[in-house]
C-alpha cells in the first residue's frame, strides 16, 4: 500500500501510484483499496491533499473530492515534482528466497535501475516469481523514496535466451565472484545493465559462454563473496557513483 516517506518540504506526504494521466484539473479516480487506505487508515477526508504519480508526468499535488468503500475521486492542482527517469541501466538477477528477492527489487527501485529482469540460472533457487507481486513491490518503493518512475519487472526468462536477444550496444557487467580480491572495475556509462547471479553461483557452463560474450564484462566486488541481495546493492552503487544519477551536474 502507499507510503509516508520523510519529506522536508510542503509537498503533500502521502503519496500514490496511480495509471491515469495526469495535468492541472484532472481528474482521477483511486481504487477501493487506495480509498480504503486513505479514508480508513491514515483517517484523511475530502479537502486533504495527496501526491500522485504515474510514471511519466511527474508528481502532482491533488485534493480529494470523496472517498467511498468501492473507491474515490481526486482532482490535480499543480505539479510538485518535474518527471526523472532513472539513467538506462537494467539489474539482471537470479530469484532467491521470497523475501530477499523482494529486497531485491526494493532496492533496485531505490537506487535508481531502469529495468529488472528475473533470470532462471542452472543453480536458480526459485524457479517461478510472481511478477505482480514483484510489480506491487516496485511501485511501493517508487512511493517510498519519492520517485516518479516505477520501473517494469519482467517476467522471469531463462539466462540462455536473454544473452541470446541481447542489445549488443547495451554492455552487460557480469559481478563475478571469481575476481575477489581483483581492483573493482570501472563500468561502462550507460546503457547499461548488471548480472547477479544465484546464490549457488553460475555452472561452468554458464561461466564458459558468459567469458564468450562480445557485450560481458567481468565486474569485482570487492575481496569478499557477497551474498545475491547484498552483491545487487553494491553493484548498483558503484555503477551509480561512476556513470549515474549520483554525481550531480558535470
Amino acid at each position: 500500500m502507499p507510503t509516508i516517506p520523510p519529506r522536508n518540504d510542503d509537498r503533500p506526504k502521502v503519496r500514490l501510484y496511480v495509471e491515469q494521466a495526469l495535468a492541472q484539473g484532472q481528474h482521477v479516480a483511486v481504487t477501493q483499496d487506495q480509498s480504503h487506505y486513505l479514508g480508513n487508515v491514515l483517517r484523511l477526508a475530502a479537502g486533504a491533499d495527496v501526491a500522485l504519480f504515474n510514471g511519466k508526468d511527474g508528481e502532482w499535488r491533488a485534493r480529494i473530492g470523496h472517498l467511498a468503500k468501492r473507491g474515490g475521486a481526486l482532482t490535480c492542482e499543480e505539479q510538485t515534482a518535474p518527471q526523472t527517469n532513472p539513467p538506462d541501466l537494467w539489474l539482471l538477477f537470479a530469484p532467491i528466497k521470497k523475501a530477499r528477492t523482494d529486497f531485491i527489487v526494493e532496492k533496485a527501485v531505490e537506487m535508481g535501475a531502469a529495468r529488472i529482469l528475473p533470470v532462471q540460472t542452472e543453480f536458480t533457487n526459485s524457479e517461478r516469481i510472481r511478477r505482480d507481486r514483484l510489480q506491487a513491490h516496485a511501485v511501493e518503493a517508487a512511493e517510498q523514496s519519492a520517485g516518479t518512475f516505477v520501473p517494469e519487472v519482467a517476467d522471469l526468462t531463462r539466462l540462455d535466451r536473454l544473452l541470446a536477444d541481447w542489445p549488443t550496444d547495451r554492455v552487460l557487467w557480469w559481478a563475478d565472484e571469481s575476481l575477489k580480491g581483483c581492483d573493482i572495475a570501472d563500468p561502462a556509462p550507460a546503457p547499461a545493465a548488471i548480472l547477479i547471479g544465484p546464490e549457488g553461483g553460475f555452472s561452468p557452463a554458464e561461466r564458459l559462454r558468459l567469458r564468450a560474450l562480445p557485450f560481458i564484462r567481468r565486474l569485482s566486488l570487492g575481496p569478499r563473496i557477497l551474498r545475491a541481495d547484498t552483491a545487487a546493492v553494491a553493484a548498483l552503487t558503484l555503477w551509480q557513483v561512476r556513470h549515474g544519477d549520483w554525481t550531480g551536474p558535470r
